[in-house]
């Protein structure tokens, strides 16, 4: 039996419905529920929720996952089943940006598939109320009246859902985790109250009130990730989204928490509470994609391993079912640029690979059949994509999610989708076997955009020669996963030749910091690779020690440098405090990653409202610098099959260690400047390559201890 749609026979407007079924338990040895919905949906049996996934079932594209649950022990003789079902991804503004079409996607219906089976016997006849769910919304927020109760039970009817396809639970669930403290109490400038959790993170608060409460007193919460310069509260950068919890209370001690809705925050303020503020009443709750931690690196320097954090509480509050591009403002969408930039570090701090297999399945179906890949994922813009370094996560997220783990199942699904975006390439560019026009977002957010000190985004990066580079280097890609998977590539081997041959005729200069790590990294100069890698340093250096990169260029540029033996100089530009560096939002308190590079700006002011996150993860792909070469920790086989340990030292830090999870076992390399030399403790689960001062040493499973001389004495 398929599941079946329902849905309240009037319009419930904003409030939620709570779908109700009452049944006999005596007897029955197995129950089950198979569920989905129109909206996020939230499940509970006698007042016990039935699992422990929140804001199901998730967000996908052209399809719904449904879930299954085995509801035998919470049964008892009597029981009543109560569904709530919000707006979530399908019915609100989130849901599409597309001109005109927003009004009509909040007015769908907040249809139920349901299925209850008790020993095997289909239940059916649901009925279906009010809940005390009175709006909820993911950019808004939340209001909930606690006295609501006690609602006429309606009617409801079948209909057709939404004519998308049912598959089963694919994605991570979505679910709590941590559960943070407020660090303080503030009375701000402005007289405000105001609660510091000491960590910007994606989740909800947890309201536990005490005994005195009395019924309609009212709670007024908005959400904020900083505070200004003057100490008071900070949202204007969420844009439109208002990004408030309303909640009405009942008579006596109680406890409340969102159903359906997140926020992305590190303080709150009390617009409206009728008690005394006092640090026991609240409680942040992390919400995120049950994604397992594999990767740790930790140093000698505080503020870096501060850094490290920023990028792992990054990486948390946008990983909520799709890799967002922020978590707080009206956005929160699915870019594809941000998320090839960071999978390679992404794979080394959390296990990615089934978070990964279900959003690049809706990726491939969003696809058009010429081959675009949009900008974001799902895609809910206006027909927009086809950007070079965005579309090629097409490419680049497959790839690296195989050299993480090594099932070459994950490029069996997505080789259709990775060769199409290479036809789109060469169907759509003005010259052949480069990619020059179209519509790019360049090296976006780089410091050398025109303007950029007041909101300038496009680097000054040349879009043909930075679209031509992704186009070589996704065509690779093509060819390593074709050959993986035993496929005739000799078509994109051509391809590939001729795309290398004429970059290297047509752009044989390069004007930016971005240019020169494209071209090196991709393996696109051919012969004068070390006068390529010289003159990038200079360009550092005389940009005054700093980089200049954006999006597209920050991933690379620490590889290029340490790869072309400049490895002191990309410690210099790790270690930089000044504005601009990794270094610098640490310095102004940051705890997770920033959208801009000055997204508070050396005075205290901030970056222009539009687009100014304080939680984005693009940047944090320095991270799997840290892994992969100051550790020097590398997958030389997919999935780690063969492992190599080349760690980098530099005096400047006193020792630096990584440990990784594989799907090997766990590898763990350290080391620490002691009494004049370095030492090297390595572990390793199979046998290694370990690279200590140049010289190679194979080594069978076990720990390992190496010393070598300091770096450049």
């Amino acid at each position: 039996m398929s599941l079946k749609w329902i849905k309240p026979t009037r319009d419930f407007e904003d409030v939620s419905p709570v779908y109700v079924k009452s049944f006999s338990g005596k007897g029955v040895k197995t129950a089950s529920l198979r569920l989905s919905s129109m909206g996020v949906y939230e499940a509970e049996l006698n007042g016990v929720r039935i699992s422990d996934y929140v804001l199901a079932p998730g967000w996908t594209t052209k399809r719904l996952q449904y879930q299954t649950y085995d509801i035998s022990s919470l049964l008892k003789e009597e029981n009543t089943l109560c569904i709530s079902v919000g707006r979530g991804w399908y019915r609100s503004p989130i849901a599409t940006w597309r001109e005109g079409e927003v009004q009509a996607q909040t007015l769908l219906p907040p249809g139920l598939a349901v299925e209850l089976s008790l020993d095997g016997k289909f239940i059916e006849e649901w009925q279906v109320k009010e809940g005390c769910v009175r709006f909820s919304e993911l950019y808004d927020g939340e209001l909930y009246d606690a006295n609501f109760t006690n609602c006429p039970l309606e009617a409801v009817e079948s209909y057709p859902g939404p004519g998308l396809p049912l598959i089963p639970q694919q994605g991570e669930l979505i679910k709590e985790h941590e559960r943070l403290q407020p660090t303080a109490i503030i009375t701000t400038p402005k007289g405000e109250t105001v609660i510091d959790f000491g960590q910007n993170l994606t989740g909800y608060i947890e309201l536990s009130l005490p005994e005195n409460t009395k019924a309609k007193n009212k709670v007024t919460i908005s959400f904020a990730e900083t505070l200004d310069k003057h100490g008071n509260f900070y949202k204007e950068n969420y844009r439109a989204a208002k990004s408030m919890l309303n909640y009405v209370c009942r008579d006596g001690s109680q406890i409340y928490k969102p159903k359906h809705t997140f926020f992305g925050f590190r303080y709150i303020r009390l617009d409206e509470f009728p008690l005394e503020a006092c640090a026991s009443y609240f409680t942040a709750i992390a919400v995120y994609s049950d994604i397992k931690r594999t990767g740790y690196f930790e140093c000698s320097h505080p503020l870096i391993n501060q850094l490290y954090e920023n990028v792992i509480w990054g990486q948390k509050g946008n990983f909520l079912d799709v890799p967002t591009d922020c978590p707080q403002r009206d956005e929160r969408l699915g870019w594809t640029g941000d998320a090839q930039a960071f999978v390679k570090a992404a794979a080394y701090n959390f296990d990615v690979e089934q978070f990964f297999t279900k959003w690049l399945a809706d990726l491939a179906l969003d696809q058009t059949k010429e081959g675009k890949v949009h900008h974001v994922i799902p895609d809910v813009l206006d027909d927009a994509g086809g950007s070079a370094a965005w579309g090629d996560a097409a490419t680049i997220c497959p790839w690296e999610i195989y050299l993480a783990y090594g099932d070459s199942t994950i490029l069996e699904r997505q080789f259709e989708s990775m060769c199409k975006w290479i036809s789109f390439i060469s169907t759509t560019t003005k010259d052949e076997y480069l990619w020059t026009g179209g519509t790019h977002f360049g090296d976006w957010l780089a410091l050398d955009a025109y303007d950029f000190e007041n909101g300038g985004t496009e680097g000054r990066t040349r879009k043909d020669f930075l679209a031509s580079a992704f186009y070589a280097h996704s065509t690779s890609l093509v060819i390593e996963a074709g050959k993986v998977l035993g496929k005739d590539v000799s078509e994109y081997e051509a391809l590939y030749k001729s795309i290398v041959q004429k970059f290297k005729a047509t752009f044989n200069t390069y004007t930016t910091q971005t240019e020169h790590v494209l071209a090196l990294h991709f393996n696109l100069i051919g012969g004068k690779d070390a006068e390529v890698a010289e003159s990038l340093a200079d360009l550092i250096v005389a940009d005054g020690t700093c980089l200049q990169t954006g999006f597209v260029g920050t991933p690379y540029l620490m590889h290029v440098l340490s790869d072309y033996g400049y490895l002191d100089l990309a410690y210099s530009l790790l270690l930089r405090t000044e504005y601009p560096s990794w270094l610098y939002p640490v310095t102004k308190g940051a705890t997770t990653i920033w959208e801009r590079w000055d997204s508070i700006k050396p005075n205290g002011d901030f970056q222009t409202v539009g687009m100014n996150s304080f939680n984005h993860y693009a940047y944090g792909a320095v991270a799997d610098w840290l892994y992969s070469v100051v550790a020097g920790i590398n997958p030389i086989g997919p999935g780690y099959r063969k492992i190599r340990i080349a760690p980098s030292p530099n005096t400047r830090l006193e020792w630096a260690s990584a440990k990784l999870e594989t799907r090997q076992g766990l590898v763990c390399s350290k080391w620490q400047v002691l009494e004049g030399r370095i030492r090297y403790d390595i572990e390793v689960p199979i046998q290694a390559e370990i690279v200590i001062d140049g010289e190679t040493y194979y080594v069978e499973k076990g720990t390992h201890v190496f010393y070598g001389e300091l770096p450049n004495s």
